[in-house]
């Protein structure tokens, strides 16, 4: 009989450990980890060595954040708008046949061919292991989860909070949609209920059908882990999603690295890609999150020297996870992607657009944006030997 994937232990501490902190690859889907290229020494490896805030530099970063002048200007001075997505007003696909919609922070639906893929959706209020602490929205979703409607195909990037939501997974085994997810990544799934026969594992390179689509993983510079323990053991992926009419790539959680223009190579050009361009740290996470300026170059490089396609900004304005301004990520963007002349769609969180068609551009964050505090002015003591004003 064959080993189950992943197998459920009974110790006394795994029975204490959140159900949101999921589980540790074992069984077959361990061995299958191992077999990876990109496992090595017992991790999960990025293709060169990345910096990153070290154990020890962790405390010096939570206190570079909470003591940071802009720490108010992390958040927007009021809740952002949200939008209503196209597919709530017609049931007919897009004209196009490819509509994308930005739902906050990495989740985007796309609707692509006649098929409906689901990128890292997170629906939860927090994106913690917990409801009552860590990173809380900083605007409601734009739409249910149960108004999004049947998708074909649910695509996570790696198993962070932001990207891996355990209210989320539950409430859509109720469909029939199909999990793609990096290696390791399903054993948080089965063990949250989803069935082992609608999750597909991939490495890098490798992809898999969903009707008329072609899912491939591939590379990302970042890392994983959930939970106190465990930290790279289950893979991170950027993916690509081609139909027979177009492709899209959505990046995950990235720094800037070679393997972009690899990927635009192997798989390009892309009709649109998401990027992730906000919660980046140059001193403490240089390696593993990009820049705005970044977001845009990888842009270029995917379209392996041809003309680049529409870039949709993600990974901002949702949640407050790094130590720049709420607006910063949006308006440097804005900046890059006019220089290098390529084309933006700015959408409010909710709002759809088809990559072919008339793009958002307005920048629709500034009126809620908080200014830049200016530095207080001491009064000028009087020139020596000029006379005071007294009362008298």
């Amino acid at each position: 009989m064959p080993e189950p994937a992943s197998r459920p232990t009974s110790s006394p501490f795994a029975r204490l450990r959140p159900a949101a902190f999921g589980a540790p690859p074992a069984g077959e889907r361990l061995a299958r980890i191992t077999r990876s290229p990109q496992y090595r020494d017992g991790a999960f490896r990025n293709g060169r060595p990345v910096a990153m805030a070290s154990p020890r530099q962790i405390p010096q970063m939570v206190w570079a954040m909470a003591r940071s002048a802009d720490r108010p200007r992390r958040r927007p001075a009021q809740q952002p708008p949200l939008a209503r997505p196209g597919w709530l007003d017609s049931t007919a696909p897009p004209a196009s046949g490819l509509r994308l919609t930005w739902l906050g922070h990495a989740s985007v639906l796309a609707e692509i061919d006649g098929h409906r893929v689901l990128f890292d959706p997170v629906f939860g209020e927090r994106c913690s292991p917990f409801s009552f602490a860590g990173p809380r929205r900083l605007h409601p979703s734009p739409v249910a989860l149960d108004r999004i409607g049947p998708v074909d195909a649910v695509v996570i990037s790696h198993d962070h909070y932001d990207h891996l939501d355990l209210p989320t997974v539950r409430a859509l085994i109720a469909g029939d949609a199909l999990f793609a997810v990096p290696l390791g990544v399903g054993a948080h799934l089965e063990h949250w209920g989803v069935p082992a026969a609608r999750i597909v594992e991939l490495d890098w390179h490798e992809s898999t059908r969903v009707g008329a689509l072609t899912l491939t993983a591939e590379p990302g510079q970042h890392f994983c882990g959930r939970g106190l323990f465990g930290r790279f053991q289950t893979l991170w992926a950027s993916w690509v999603v081609a139909g027979p009419e177009h492709r899209i790539y959505h990046s995950g959680d990235t720094g800037y690295f070679p393997g972009f223009a690899e990927t635009g190579r192997a798989h390009g050009p892309f009709d649109a890609t998401m990027m992730q361009i906000g919660a980046y740290s140059e001193r403490f996470w240089p390696d593993i999150h990009m820049t705005p300026e970044e977001g845009v170059r990888a842009h270029l490089d995917l379209a392996a020297g041809q003309e680049p396609g529409v870039l949709l900004p993600i990974h901002w304005g949702t949640f407050n996870l790094g130590p720049h301004a709420w607006d910063e990520p949006a308006e440097r963007t804005v900046v890059a992607a006019e220089e290098s002349g390529v084309p933006l769609a700015a959408p409010r969180p909710g709002e759809s657009f088809e990559p072919s068609g008339e793009l958002p551009s307005a920048p629709w964050w500034r009126p809620f944006a908080r200014p830049v505090p200016q530095p207080r002015r001491r009064p000028s003591a009087p020139p020596l030997g000029e006379a005071k004003p007294v009362d008298g």
